[in-house]
């Protein structure tokens, strides 16, 4: 994998600051992925985690689909307006400030969502992501994964993977199941080229 590293925001300061519905990632609707691959899959309810949720939208839209959510992050800021955003819409979403790199959550999930956490960890933290995530799953449980392409050509943002690197580095833990390439849909022209990775816990 790439390992020059890339610099990357203080996510505290940018939620603190910046409105997040201009944020790039910023998307309301439910992600094109996650939501074919729940169709797929035949899962409708269940525990789920959405890893990263920063504004929150994912969660809420689960929340309301029938999916026992917690959503998680690392700045407190995004946390708490993602929290205000879940109560003016109604949705029942459990929102906890954690650190994915030392999570404090003890219970475990069906599914996680990570819709851009694992591609903003540098090359010396992604040992711990993994350690982590497959103890937060269940017995073959998902992780449903959308990172950074190699494909993306814009200068600065996260990290860049090829299929074969994400295949060499989950595999030991989880059964690839699927590495598709996609888009991110948000606030970014032209679309960020992405990864989609669907990932069962063995």
């Amino acid at each position: 994998m790439i390992t020059a590293k890339r610099e990357l925001p203080d996510w505290e300061t940018l939620y603190q600051n910046e409105p997040i519905e201009k944020m790039p990632w910023f998307y309301e609707a439910l992600d094109h992925d996650f939501a074919n691959t729940l169709t797929q899959l035949n899962l409708t309810r269940g525990h789920l985690l959405d890893l990263g949720t920063g504004p929150g939208t994912q969660a809420i839209i689960l929340a309301k689909m029938g999916f026992t959510v917690t959503a998680t992050d690392i700045s407190s800021s995004a946390i708490m307006k993602a929290t205000q955003r879940s109560l003016e819409q109604q949705s029942q979403v459990d929102f906890i400030q954690d650190d994915i790199l030392n999570s404090q959550l003890q219970k475990t999930f069906q599914i996680i969502l990570d819709r851009g956490c694992f591609h903003v960890m540098h090359a010396e933290q992604r040992e711990s992501y993994l350690k982590t995530t497959y103890r937060l799953l269940e017995p073959k449980g998902y992780l449903l994964l959308k990172c950074f392409s190699y494909l993306e050509t814009m200068a600065e943002g996260p990290y860049r993977f090829t299929p074969e690197e994400i295949t060499a580095f989950f595999n030991p833990w989880f059964k690839i199941h699927s590495i598709a390439a996609s888009v991110f849909h948000g606030n970014r022209e032209p679309l960020p080229q992405a990864l989609f990775s669907v990932l069962e816990k063995k």
